[in-house]
């Protein structure tokens, strides 16, 4: 998480999404496509969280879905060409009250 993030509210919002993300992924990315890569989190916006996965060999829609459910189902998700053998994976989500 951000050293920036001075929110309290915020703060544990962005934790308990991380917190969910560390406990569950193994779950839904059995084939470990997003587990072990390079991740980021940034806020974006003062109620929007973004996780961004690098270096991702390939990813499967059943897959995206399961992120969905672990970080909530208001979250969009885009994949970005990274080289001609991965792909970025990025979830924006929203972590309003």
């Amino acid at each position: 998480m951000p050293h920036t993030v001075t929110d309290p509210v915020l703060r544990e919002r962005l934790s308990a999404v991380q917190k969910r993300l560390a406990e569950g992924l193994a779950r839904v990315d059995p084939h470990h496509r997003l587990a072990g890569r390079p991740v980021s989190y940034q806020v974006i916006s003062g109620s929007t969280f973004e996780i961004v996965y690098r270096d991702v060999p390939r990813i499967e829609e059943a897959e995206l879905a399961g992120v969905k459910r672990l970080v909530g189902d208001q979250c969009a998700y885009s994949i970005l060409p990274q080289t001609a053998e991965t792909v970025t994976v990025r979830f924006v989500v929203p972590v309003r009250g």
